[in-house]
């Protein structure tokens, strides 16, 4: 398959992957608290890819090592809190609509900090964005209560921020690493301490048994570490060497359609002002994309 097509199933496969982890991130709450989701899905992953990174680890990116960790943590382990601490106080569906401002937040952080071009295309499709965003946090409809709640939507545009910082770091100085390698080093011997030592302060390993619900808790968690952390993963860092940043963080354009779908069935709604802001958002994005005209 040529780089060309590989990018594009790559994307349809990320956008359903990614789209469901939202979904699943609420099922995982029923069951644990979100600090425990959140250190849960790094840890499994980082035991599901262990043997790769052990067996490849004079591989190791030494030379690299601060940039490593600078992707792991923003792209890998801090987000893995952010969401399921938000996801808390708003639904699903809103969660995966945030998070399709990531491209937004990669071209702010490329310009600034990797020194990437940006047009004027790009500056205008970025404040169409950021008024839906405005529209769907003050939209109301969101939760039992209906009320506008800020914290939660901040703390979604923060995770989204690091996600863009680990996109544009490993595009920028990770390349040399083949994906796979680079999830299994991620998880396995950068984030797995944390993840052990995260699940230990909430009382985890003290207070979980083998009871039913506990089980069932882990099969959501299982799910979204497995396919929404570990081989999405390695996905998207395979995405990353074949296209460009930017591209890859087309995903997010998709996403929020799974999202919605999935609350949906699962009771979620949201209110017409959200609906017209989630779709100005899709609009600024779309524009922001679009080849200028000669």
């Amino acid at each position: 398959m040529n780089a060309d097509k590989e990018k594009w199933v790559l994307l349809i496969v990320l956008s359903i992957i990614w789209g469901s982890s939202f979904i699943l991130i609420k099922k995982s709450l029923e069951h644990f608290s979100p600090y425990q989701v959140g250190a849960l899905r790094v840890l499994i992953a980082g035991i599901i890819l262990m043997p790769i990174a052990i067996s490849k680890y004079k591989l190791f990116p030494k030379k690299h090592l601060k940039w490593l960790i600078l992707a792991a943590f923003t792209g890998n382990f801090i987000p893995m809190f952010l969401f399921p601490i938000a996801e808390t106080e708003v639904s699903s569906s809103i969660a995966g609509i945030i998070n399709s401002m990531m491209p937004i937040f990669v071209i702010i952080v490329g310009a600034l900090v990797w020194k990437f071009e940006t047009t004027k295309q790009q500056i205008i499709g970025t404040l169409i964005s950021f008024t839906g965003v405005c529209l769907l946090a003050f939209g109301g409809g969101d939760g039992e209560d209906g009320k506008f709640k800020l914290i939660p939507i901040l703390l979604l545009l923060l995770a989204t921020l690091c996600y863009a910082m680990s996109t544009t770091t490993v595009k920028s100085k990770l390349m040399e690493v083949s994906s796979t390698v680079l999830s299994a080093f991620v998880f396995s011997f950068v984030l797995f301490f944390p993840s052990v030592i995260a699940l230990t302060f909430t009382g985890f390993f003290s207070t979980f048994s083998f009871t039913e619900d506990n089980m069932l808790g882990l099969m959501f968690v299982s799910l979204l570490s497995v396919f929404g952390t570990g081989l999405a993963m390695m996905m998207n860092y395979r995405l990353l060497k074949v296209s460009t940043p930017l591209f890859a963080s087309t995903v997010t354009l998709l996403m929020p359609i799974v999202a919605i779908a999935w609350g949906f069935l699962d009771g979620d709604r949201l209110s017409l002002m959200q609906f017209i802001g989630a779709g100005i958002i899709i609009a600024g994005l779309i524009f922001l994309r679009a080849k200028p005209k000669k």
